[in-house]
């Protein structure tokens, strides 16, 4: 606090001294000419001086000082007029300053959360027109090839045609998962929250996916039996969920792996759900931008894989609609667990108790 005091008073204090000891020394010389030489006046004198020179120099200064920095600030729009005192400020420079450094702080953090979201914005264009280039091109190359008339083997056009007609369908479930996650991140997306058995949801995702996972002989499983289990949520999105995370295994996992999924309770009465697998894993660093748009960890095998690059994405912005958060947890050469929370149901649905009671 001494040091505070010191610096913000130097220069006032400094020159009052000096003021001082000038009119005070003249005073006495005049007293000693004049044979009445009052000690007590003199001090008297001497302690007003100072006091009143002090003051007049000080809040002068912060005054000319404030007005300068005040109209200097405001000049330039880095000071929110509204945020200053109208009226006369003549020694408020200590407000003035935590104003400014307040000021400041908060249009570094600014500029700093500007240039981030530039270098997002710029790194999400470019993936999309990455995404979007190669099947546009895939198409647009074997359309031009069938206009030019020189493929006469009908077998060989439809093989053509069937290959563009793949590559409009990849350019569909681009722009599907681009609007689902649009509609996701403003909130345009309602969610229809019901009960509904999550060990059934899996198992039927399991047979959508049985010929995907066959392909790379990864075997989908349980990790033991379980009874059903009743959860809350919105099923449809649920299994987007469940689907995208199932794939996501098959597609990094090594051929003859095992994508494994398991179930636990968790406090505050809560399911969660584990999808296991012991393919490649993910490398530490990568971990932190796993659910941004369009990140791939292999840049070119998943493209062989196919798939939006939006899929965890979607998976996050999902489970952040339940008010609930996705997982990962994996080793590099090991394997990943990705896994998130539902909150359990106290009751079956509606259906399924009639059915029970009926048998």
């Amino acid at each position: 606090m001494s040091k505070k005091f010191k610096r913000s008073y130097k220069f006032a204090l400094n020159t009052s001294s000096y003021i001082t000891l000038f009119l005070t020394g003249l005073v006495t010389l005049y007293e000693y000419i004049q044979l009445e030489v009052n000690l007590a006046s003199i001090f008297v004198f001497a302690l007003v001086c100072f006091v009143f020179s002090f003051l007049i120099i000080q809040l002068r200064i912060e005054y000319f000082i404030y007005k300068r920095v005040k109209s200097i600030y405001d000049s330039v729009s880095l000071l929110d007029k509204s945020s200053l005192s109208s009226q006369r400020t003549t020694s408020d420079m200590k407000t003035l300053t935590e104003e400014v450094e307040r000021f400041a702080k908060g249009k570094k953090l600014e500029i700093e959360t500007l240039k981030v979201r530039e270098n997002y914005r710029k790194e999400f264009i470019g993936n999309v027109s990455h995404e979007l280039k190669t099947p546009l091109f895939t198409v647009q190359g074997y359309i031009l090839t069938l206009l030019d008339g020189a493929i006469k083997d009908k077998k060989v056009r439809k093989k053509y045609l069937n290959r563009a007609s793949k590559g409009v369908d990849r350019l569909i479930y681009i722009v599907k998962d681009l609007d689902m996650i649009t509609k996701l991140e403003t909130g345009d997306l309602n969610l229809y929250i019901e009960t509904f058995d999550l060990v059934d949801l899996v198992e039927s995702v399991f047979d959508l996916l049985e010929m995907k996972s066959a392909k790379k002989e990864i075997s989908l499983s349980f990790d033991k039996a379980y009874a059903p289990i009743y959860v809350e949520g919105d099923k449809e999105r649920i299994q987007q969920v469940v689907t995208n995370l199932i794939v996501n295994s098959i597609k990094y996992g090594k051929k003859g792996g095992t994508s494994e999924i398991s179930f636990d309770e968790v406090k505050n009465s809560k399911i969660m759900l584990r999808v296991t697998d012991n393919g490649e894993g993910i490398e530490k660093e990568h971990i932190p931008r796993l659910f941004e748009r369009f990140f791939r960890v292999d840049k070119t095998g998943s493209r062989r894989e196919g798939g939006s690059g939006l899929g965890l994405s979607i998976v996050k912005h999902i489970m952040e609609a339940h008010n609930e958060q996705v997982y990962v947890d994996s080793v590099y050469g090991i394997g990943s667990e990705f896994s998130f929370t539902l909150p359990k149901s106290a009751e079956m649905p509606e259906e399924e108790t009639e059915a029970t009671l009926q048998n």
